[in-house]
């Protein structure tokens, strides 16, 4: 597993989203260094400079928790309890470590991605895609090497940059063969807090690894799914922080603000991550 780490203090957990890496929380670990912690961003199994095992159902949610749990037994040694932040998958798998692991996590920031009770649907896929369409992404991104192919197509790039800056509030649909409905040469410009630098990086490291370590989380929903049963009804006993932006998919709560709000809004959310931290 590679981990981006600065500072010295408690230790922060950054758990990145997909298509990200450790470098999604770039803002965050220099700035809640410079406050006097240990920040520590993972490129998460499958991701970046981390491994990538080949199996699709190496990449459920205790694959990725017991990827966790070893890195905060190394970060943090003698059961120490360290603080969380996450976003998108990286949000999902912070709840439930949070909900296997809690002696072991002090307090919770999460972004855009809310805790969602499971147990009660056997197929999310299915619901999904009876909810969304055939087209909705989470739904392209189920038969293996089929969404991989057409990125290929697409260009890491501009994959990056299409995932990135998307700011519709509504579901992601990507037609079978028409990408992101856009025409391949059409330009996109960057906001202001994501610079060609910023999608460089980002496209070295995909191009690299590919996309599919990432993807793989999304082909074991259900999997995960039927393994989270035994926690049906279970409640988080961590005190938690929930961000998100009024732009996203979710509750409104900060505005103007799209998905990657980690990126987006840098300097306000390491100062809601500190705020909140600070009191423990």
């Amino acid at each position: 597993m590679h981990i981006a780490e600065k500072g010295q203090g408690p230790v922060i957990l950054f758990l990145h989203g997909f298509p990200e890496l450790w470098y999604s929380w770039r803002h965050q670990i220099t700035a809640l260094a410079s406050l006097g912690y240990r920040a520590v961003a993972p490129d998460l199994r499958g991701f970046g400079d981390t491994d990538a095992p080949p199996d699709v159902t190496s990449y459920t949610c205790f694959h990725v928790i017991g990827d966790l749990v070893g890195l905060i037994d190394t970060v943090a040694p003698n059961d120490e309890k360290v603080f969380v932040v996450g976003h998108d998958w990286g949000a999902i798998m912070a709840w439930f470590l949070c909900l296997f692991r809690p002696d072991r996590v002090k307090a919770l920031v999460n972004l855009s991605v809310v805790f969602n009770p499971f147990g009660s649907i056997n197929n999310v896929i299915e619901a999904l895609r009876a909810y969304y369409g055939d087209n909705y992404y989470m739904c392209r991104f189920q038969e293996p090497g089929e969404i991989e192919a057409e990125f290929a197509q697409i260009g890491t790039e501009t994959v990056i940059k299409e995932f990135l800056t998307f700011r519709t509030p509504g579901p992601i649909i990507l037609p079978k063969g028409k990408g992101f409905g856009h025409p391949p040469d059409a330009p996109m410009a960057l906001p202001s807090w994501l610079s060609e630098e910023d999608v460089k990086y980002f496209t070295a490291k995909f191009d690299k690894k590919g996309f599919t370590g990432g993807i793989n989380y999304y082909r074991n929903i259900n999997l995960s799914q039927e393994l989270l049963a035994p926690w049906a009804g279970s409640r988080l006993q961590i005190p938690t922080k929930f961000i998100i932006g009024d732009l996203d998919l979710e509750v409104v709560i900060m505005e103007g603000v799209g998905h990657f709000i980690n990126q987006e809004k840098g300097d306000e959310i390491s100062k809601h991550i500190y705020d909140f931290f600070n009191k423990f």
